[in-house]
């Protein structure tokens, strides 16, 4: 397990894109690839349609997982964005965490931020951190959008 994430710059374009396409309601999906760096990223349909919350289509959730293991690849990490709220977990996101070795990337359209977090078997939440670069190889740590790594969030 990585203890940060690598997203390249153009993967976090298009989150954000879909993020503001998809508005009010939460964007989501999946990233792909290998060794804590992200390769790719798979858009999925927020089958709740809710600005609060997402669920995931269990057909696309399939498709995409054959799709990674095709390409020899992992699923990194479920992003979903917050059209209106910080990049942090929330009681709802906490509450549906259910693998603790995922990462959970929420991009937020409120404050601009994208963060990484795990959420272990205790529903602690713990911050991944996130580097951003042209090919996932950044050299500031942290997330995007601010000068700090953020804290243990709470949600």
């Amino acid at each position: 397990m990585s203890a940060r994430l690598f997203i390249p710059q153009e993967i976090i374009a298009e989150i954000r894109e879909q993020a503001v396409a998809e508005a009010p309601n939460e964007a989501c999906g999946y990233l792909r690839g290998a060794d804590g760096r992200v390769a790719g990223r798979i858009e999925l349909t927020n089958v709740d349609a809710s600005p609060e919350h997402f669920s995931l289509d269990p057909q696309e959730q399939f498709a995409a997982l054959k799709d990674v293991r095709q390409r020899g690849e992992q699923l990194l990490a479920v992003y979903h964005s917050h059209p209106e709220t910080p990049a942090r977990m929330s009681d709802e996101d906490i509450r549906l965490a259910n693998d603790p070795k995922m990462v959970y990337v929420i991009h937020s359209l409120a404050d601009g931020r994208t963060r990484g977090f795990r959420v272990d078997r205790t529903r602690t939440v713990i911050d991944v951190p996130i580097e951003i670069g042209s090919e996932a190889a950044s050299t500031k740590p942290g997330d995007i959008g601010s000068n700090d790594r953020g804290g243990t969030s709470n949600g």
